[in-house]
């Protein structure tokens, strides 16, 4: 009698071995016995091919995850999304054009996109096209050596989190996110606004003040989103290490529309608490936003008496204004 010895051996030490062994043959161990049936499941790497031509309009239902799939060509990447016409849900995770200089998402069941790209890579060239009229959620992440990103078609964006975009893409990115209630930015050093943006729908606001130009953003999102009501400011020990004096902060001409009209909450999380920068802008919003209700101010780290004292001098600022 035979003895399986291969068999009784640990199940990591199986995957491991398993992990080296070409994808047909792992799979075909599935016959072996029924510990073997759904063990290669479990292994770490899993490589095989198909022809992207020949992709059946049935092969995808609702969800899509593409994690650092390399494509052959643009084209390729037009195949595989026109053969998922019932698409709802697609994450991408890529390296900087791999391959593909446009990368084109064309859906238009598609309701949920995820794009995040690896920022260990330096190459600067190439960009998405996204077309998705049913797009409702977008989140981008780490774009940061990118030369574009348009969002040509999605009017019925609800809600979108951009973080750590390049500053190339940035300002086609904000130019395009004119239709969604929801925004969320985390944006890098460069910050170009672009001009004559009105952001009609927006309703609920989420800033990252992390950088020497944080303000100008601000500035522009205020004076280009009459119907805000919720607005969220963050900063961070990080970059208040790299600049520690005061950053700029030049009011609007004008009192932004949303601020005497619709503005009903405040929060704003930030560590320490003592640049006088931070003082003047806490100052401002409380004091010409005629209908807010709640403001809250959060020390990340430090600085909680110092927060109460700077929500202490904008209140009394409000009194007075």
């Amino acid at each position: 009698m035979n003895e399986d010895r291969i068999s009784e051996l640990p199940e990591a030490l199986l995957l491991h071995i398993l992990s080296y062994v070409p994808t047909k043959d792992v799979i075909a161990t599935s016959v072996l016995s029924k510990r073997w049936r759904s063990l290669w499941k479990m292994v770490p790497k899993l490589e095989f091919e198909f022809d992207m031509e020949h992709v059946s309009s049935e092969a995808v239902y609702r969800k899509l995850h593409l994690y650092y799939v390399e494509f052959k060509d643009e084209e390729s990447v037009c195949n595989l999304f026109s053969g998922c016409p019932r698409l709802q849900d697609l994450v991408v995770k890529r390296y900087s054009n791999a391959n593909v200089e446009t990368y084109s998402i064309a859906v238009p069941s598609l309701q949920r996109l995820t794009i995040e790209e690896d920022c260990s890579t330096d190459v600067n060239d190439g960009g998405y096209v996204i077309n998705a009229p049913s797009l409702k959620y977008l989140s981008i992440e780490c774009l940061g050596f990118i030369d574009f990103c348009l969002i040509e078609n999605a009017p019925e964006l609800v809600e979108a989190n951009i973080k750590n975009v390049s500053h190339i893409a940035n300002e086609n990115i904000i130019a395009s996110l004119t239709s969604p209630k929801c925004l969320s930015f985390h944006l890098p050093l460069e910050i170009k606004c672009p001009t004559g943006s009105i952001f009609y729908q927006l309703v609920s606001l989420e800033l990252h003040i992390n950088e020497i130009n944080g303000w100008n953003l601000l500035s522009f999102m205020l004076d280009s989103s009459p119907k805000l009501q919720i607005l969220k400011l963050f900063g961070s020990y990080r970059y208040r290490e790299r600049s520690p004096v005061s950053w700029e902060w030049t009011q609007p001409k004008c009192v932004p529309k949303c601020l005497l009209l619709h503005l009903e909450t405040l929060v704003w999380t930030r560590y320490g608490w003592q640049r006088e920068d931070e003082k003047q802008v806490a100052t401002y919003i409380l004091k010409n936003a005629k209908q807010l209700k709640k403001a809250t101010f959060y020390p990340t780290c430090v600085g909680a008496e110092t927060a109460g004292k700077v929500g202490k001098e904008a209140r009394d600022a409000q009194r007075v204004g």
